[in-house]
């Protein structure tokens, strides 16, 4: 063998060992952090695409690291309330929760734009806003002050408009009710004279039961199955005009993200990505089975007619635009959605087959 060669291997051979030092290292400096966070959760953990995601994050980190990153998550209520989680992540009480972001619109008016909002855009868009638009450097600007680093760990379609005792005709048929109605939505019906509510997804089916409400929306079909709606009111109201997309986040506690090793932290960020698409997956595939349920059991779905979807877009704008006169940053969200979704609407408009195109029996 001539110098050259013997050089030559050499050469790849100190290469090849420096890179299998590195592994090595990166491998024990991976093993030599233990992350071991209890994370509180809005929602029942079985709610399919909904908080499913938290499940699948939990089993893949967990597999990924080698047992040294542990998500473990506790019912609504166990360790916190679902509507006090941000609270609770803000001061460090718990490093991190599992909610709908929504719940805060109280204390931070434009969250609701990130957990779903009235006439807005549909996931596949959502998803580029967010990713590769302005959607996650505002909600991570809107979060540092409250000390919390967010990630988008769940999306899902739209909702069911709600279930009424008897059909939307027109929008006075709203009015007077007793609505349990989340997010922007409920303050478009506040406008067209309907009291609203908010209630825990869990308190949904006593409050039906008992009367103290006389309509409600939830979620998906599928989900909202699940929590035994269908079983008291049989008018089922579609689209999900109010919420054309929802989302989870996981929120994380910034002290005790900022400890973290570069490595874990871009192993949750991809994780939490990864489960985007898979509670997404889950979701698409639950929703026709449950609507064909509820025809095989008498529930009516019935879908709004477009002039009252028309009445309601009207109404939502005005709302939309009085809540940004009063809050800078609700502002800059909606603006920077609206101004996305005008740039997207050749796409969306032209890229894909109509609806009806896409036709059951």
């Amino acid at each position: 063998m001539s110098l050259k060669q013997q050089l030559s291997n050499l050469g790849r051979g100190a290469t090849f060992a420096a890179l299998m030092s590195a592994s090595l290292i990166s491998g024990q400096a991976m093993a030599e952090e233990k992350i071991r966070w209890q994370v509180p959760l809005a929602f029942p953990s079985h709610l399919v695409g909904l908080t499913t995601p938290i499940k699948y994050l939990s089993d893949n980190l967990k597999a990924i690291s080698g047992g040294d990153i542990q998500l473990r998550y506790y019912e609504p209520g166990e360790l916190v309330p679902p509507f006090e989680i941000m609270d609770a992540v803000s001061e460090g009480k718990y490093p991190a929760g599992y909610t709908w972001v929504g719940y805060d619109q109280g204390t931070i008016p434009a969250l609701p734009l990130y957990s779903g909002a009235p006439f807005n855009m549909e996931p596949p868009a959502y998803l580029a806003w967010y990713y590769e638009g302005d959607g996650k450097a505002l909600l991570e600007e809107i979060y540092d002050e409250r000390n919390i680093h967010p990630m988008l760990c769940s999306i899902i379609g739209p909702e069911g408009a709600g279930w009424f005792a008897k059909p939307i005709s027109e929008l006075k048929d709203i009015e007077g009710l007793r609505i349990r109605f989340a997010g922007i939505g409920g303050k478009v019906l506040e406008e067209l004279g309907a009291s609203v509510t908010m209630i825990p997804g869990g308190e949904l089916y006593q409050s039906l039961e008992r009367k103290t409400i006389d309509a409600t929306e939830f979620s998906q079909p599928a989900i909202d199955k699940m929590l035994g709606l269908d079983q008291i009111i049989k008018n089922y109201v579609m689209p999900g005009w109010h919420q054309t997309l929802t989302t989870s986040h996981l929120l994380v506690n910034k002290d005790a993200w900022n400890k973290l090793k570069p490595e874990s932290r871009a192993l949750i960020e991809m994780g939490c990505e990864s489960a985007v698409l898979k509670g997404f997956a889950q979701s698409e595939w639950a929703q026709p089975t449950a609507l064909r349920e509820y025809q095989k059991e008498g529930v009516t779905a019935q879908t709004l007619p477009e002039p009252v979807l028309r009445e309601l877009e009207k109404v939502t704008n005005k709302v939309l635009d009085d809540m940004a006169a009063k809050d800078a940053m609700f502002k800059r969200v909606l603006t920077s959605q609206r101004e996305f979704m005008k740039h997207h609407a050749i796409w969306h408009s032209k890229g894909y087959l109509p609806r009806d195109f896409y036709q059951y029996d």
